[in-house]
């Protein structure tokens, strides 16, 4: 995946922690969409946020030809923000580590941020595996997603708009994806412009979360939502528990 000849257009920025599972796989299915690219795929730089991993995420990301971006702060938004730090390419796209993107990926990223009435988008995303309560909780966020055109899988944007709305909020220790995306719709409407969702290239999703907590906790979840969210210390209670300290 070295792009060393070419000036990066697309940098792909991968945050991880002890990801050296699900990494590879990942990787994989971005070579394929590199590959199904029309334009040069020597144009995709692929940048792996290292969030003070103890495991081999590191090596395999360079053994991989990523760049390797490193932060001690455990943030998943820290993570984000240090690997968009060396990017090199005039387009940001931010996919979780234990994800695989679709084929068609950098193909829509391109085409939606050639158009000058978008300023970013999202791909979506179908899960690896389903179940009842699984295929429940999903269709519970699906109006949340068409009310707002904020989604999950690939986030991308242009790296000025990035830079304009100031990056991930590192203050935030969950939903720091979310307030991103709010703030690049409200950048938007300043401009005319407004969030799209690529919806021929959404990425498969990992359900470990449902693996380890059950396939119906998402349930949960929701129903204690704004009780997280108004009330900081509980949401920095479940974040710990949730991503930080859930044996990741």
């Amino acid at each position: 995946m070295n792009a060393a000849a070419t000036r990066p257009r697309i940098s792909v920025i991968v945050p991880c922690h002890n990801e050296a599972e699900y990494l590879p796989r990942l990787l994989a299915s971005i070579e394929t969409a590199r590959r199904s690219f029309t334009g040069d795929p020597a144009a995709i730089e692929l940048i792996v946020a290292d969030n003070a991993s103890t495991d081999g995420t590191a090596a395999i990301a360079t053994s991989a030809s990523c760049r390797v971006a490193f932060t001690a702060f455990r943030r998943i938004a820290a993570a984000r923000n240090a690997g968009a730090a060396i990017a090199r390419g005039e387009i940001l796209a931010f996919i979780d580590a234990d994800s695989q993107v679709h084929p068609d990926t950098f193909n829509a990223i391109s085409s939606f941020l050639a158009r000058p009435d978008v300023i970013a988008g999202t791909t979506g995303a179908t899960m690896e595996r389903w179940s009842l309560g699984i295929a429940v909780c999903y269709a519970m966020m699906m109006p949340i997603v068409w009310a707002t055109s904020m989604d999950v899988g690939v986030v991308f944007c242009r790296r000025r708009d990035f830079d304009a709305v100031g990056g991930y909020d590192e203050t935030l220790k969950f939903a720091e994806d979310v307030r991103f995306l709010i703030d690049l719709r409200r950048l938007g409407r300043r401009r005319g412009s407004r969030l799209v969702r690529a919806r021929r290239a959404k990425v498969i999703a990992s359900t470990r979360k449902f693996d380890q907590f059950g396939d119906w906790h998402f349930l949960g979840m929701l129903v204690k939502a704004p009780w997280y969210l108004l009330h900081r210390r509980a949401g920095d209670a479940f974040a710990d528990k949730y991503w930080y300290r859930s044996g990741r």
